[in-house]
């Protein structure tokens, strides 16, 4: 059975979008901590994978390419007992203060 992040190869008549993305900076800064993560050996490319492809699937199609990522990685970080959801929370909520 395919989940919602099997879209390769469905019919339908949307047009491709090809234009260029410039990453934002928390996009940047995203792609950053996972090579990190990676090199570091703290995760896997596999473990990124399997972090997207649980995302429940409302969820998974709202969220941009890197908001996937992100998700992800908090759920594998909490999940090795790196941080704890508590932590990330409350540092969400410092920086939703600040940058509004």
């Amino acid at each position: 059975m395919s989940g919602v992040h099997d879209m390769g190869g469905r019919p339908n008549d949307d047009p491709i979008d090809q234009s260029q993305h410039i990453l934002s900076d928390w996009e940047r800064h995203t792609h950053a901590m996972v090579g990190v993560l990676r090199e570091k050996r703290l995760i896997t490319t596999d473990e990124l994978r399997r972090g997207i492809e649980s995302i429940a699937p409302q969820e998974y199609e709202r969220l941009s390419y890197y908001e996937r990522w992100s998700a992800s990685l908090e759920t594998l970080l909490v999940e090795k007992g790196l941080v704890t959801q508590e932590e990330i929370d409350a540092r969400a909520e410092v920086l939703r203060e600040k940058w509004g």
